[in-house]
């Protein structure tokens, strides 16, 4: 019996589209099909466009049949995260206040993909202003995790990877501002690349809560599938100015020969769950397999003011964003108004000091990252939790707070670097676990080639789970 549609990768269905043996309109059709089979389960994709899904399915069809697609993106099939503006669906990002806002645009990114011919299926679900490591919002509710849909895929682009992980779309647009994109994809078995700092230019955005952290990147199963989806919608545009610096970077040459891989197993004293840190070694063992050169050994950064800073940053970007817009303020969960009442309290000093703390980061990034070519951490530091939940209260036996599970990735958001996070082998009751890749600014092509290397050795795209 032949592979389902829904289960063929972005790049098998450009080589079928290409040789004619597959149209974008039965691909679509499909994943409709997927979707009404799955999504009552999961609640992943939260706003649906089916007719105009459609048509664009019918045109791009034509334009394959004369041998003229717009892009290696024409026909594939994806969505796109609820904190990212769309022209034709509204943007709710979690909130009551705006369940219907149009604001009638599209994120910069968003629009390169439709003007690629990308198929946006729909809207993917997110936390109330997408800040929580979980997906559950007073809007449109919980997300499940398709390999145990009573317990949480993560967040904030938890809708997103559950679309993908079960079938519903080969590719999906996240956004990540303190490892949105790279956590939820190793508690559902998926690959999520976090781009360089405007690797991928940002225009028509909502009102940023996290400084310059937030960044929009690809998901997908594979790592071929995040390349391609990458680099149909990376490159530099006048109007997002780092962007021009994003492209600079990403010309320096790449190291040949055996990389310098650095693994960190821990950060600190703070509690790491066995059974990730098991896997973790075993996938680093297999990068050393392939050539490299590993070494292990604590992170040499020193994060210690982050540990402290990192909530007074959102709960400033939650002042400011009520204080321009009181009507969200007031229909606003009672947690978010709190967090803006603390951030008033702070003085303008504590955010100058966050923001020069950032770019004394960055250039210690610079740094280290002339002795090492890549670093290898866990990307989440507990497994999967209660899906209604914000947070998992013990990791390993030990108390820990809402960042707990978080430790490893908000660094590299604050950094501006680009990070991989790909699967290794599940747990022993068989749910996702990952790692993840970090290399110096502009280095996401090294990082996609490695990943690839190591998913020859390991891969996992025949994993599916049961729903």
């Amino acid at each position: 019996m032949s592979e389902p549609l829904w289960r063929l990768s972005a790049g098998e269905l450009q080589r079928r589209y290409r040789d004619g043996s597959l149209n974008p309109q039965a691909v679509a059709q499909a994943c409709l099909e997927r979707l009404d089979a799955v999504n009552p389960r999961l609640n992943a994709v939260v706003v649906r466009r089916d007719e105009a899904l459609r048509a664009e399915a019918t045109a791009s069809a034509q334009r394959h049949a004369c041998g003229a697609p717009l892009s290696v993106l024409d026909g594939i099939p994806l969505t796109v995260k609820d904190s990212l503006l769309t022209a034709d669906m509204p943007t709710s990002w979690g909130t009551v206040a705006l369940r219907d806002h149009r604001p009638g645009h599209d994120e910069f990114a968003v629009g390169r993909a439709r003007a690629a011919g990308a198929l946006i299926i729909g809207k993917t679900n997110v936390p109330e202003f997408a800040l929580e490591g979980y997906t559950a919002n007073p809007v449109y509710g919980v997300t499940g995790n398709p390999w145990a849909p009573q317990l949480t895929p993560g967040g904030s682009s938890g809708g997103a990877v559950a679309a993908v992980a079960a079938g519903i779309a080969p590719l999906a647009i996240g956004q990540d501002g303190g490892g949105s994109i790279r956590r939820p994809a190793s508690h559902t078995g998926i690959v999520g690349l976090k781009p360089s700092l405007s690797a991928w230019p940002r225009q028509h955005v909502l009102p940023s809560l996290l400084l310059d952290f937030e960044v929009i990147g690809p998901l997908a199963r594979t790592v071929a599938d995040a390349r391609l989806l990458f680099e149909a919608l990376r490159g530099p545009a006048a109007a997002d100015r780092s962007s021009l610096a994003a492209a600079r970077a990403a010309q320096e040459p790449l190291p040949s020969g055996p990389l310098r891989v650095l693994y960190v197993e821990r950060l600190g004293e703070a509690p790491l769950d066995p059974q990730i840190a098991d896997r973790a070694r075993q996938a680093v063992k297999q990068l050393a397999a392939l050539g490299h050169r590993v070494d292990e050994g604590p992170l040499p950064l020193d994060l210690a003011f982050f540990a402290e800073a990192w909530p007074q940053i959102g709960q400033i970007g939650m002042a400011s964003l009520f204080d321009q817009h009181p009507d969200w303020q007031a229909q606003a969960s009672p947690k978010y108004r709190e967090m803006a009442d603390v951030g008033r309290r702070l003085p303008a000093s504590r955010l100058w000091q966050i923001v020069e703390r950032v770019t004394q980061l960055r250039r210690d990034c610079a740094s280290l990252f002339e002795r090492v070519d890549v670093i290898v951490t866990p990307t989440a530091a507990a497994l999967p939790w209660p899906a209604h939940e914000a947070f998992p209260r013990e990791i390993d036996g030990r108390e820990v707070g809402p960042r707990g599970h978080a430790i490893y990735t908000g660094w590299v958001n604050a950094a501006g670097l680009p990070a991989l996070a790909l699967p290794t082998m599940p747990s022993s009751a068989g749910l996702p676990i990952g790692i993840q890749l970090i290399g110096r600014y502009g280095s996401d092509d090294l990082l996609l080639g490695l990943g690839e290397a190591y998913e020859a050795a390991q891969p996992w795209a025949d994993r599916w789970p049961t729903l």
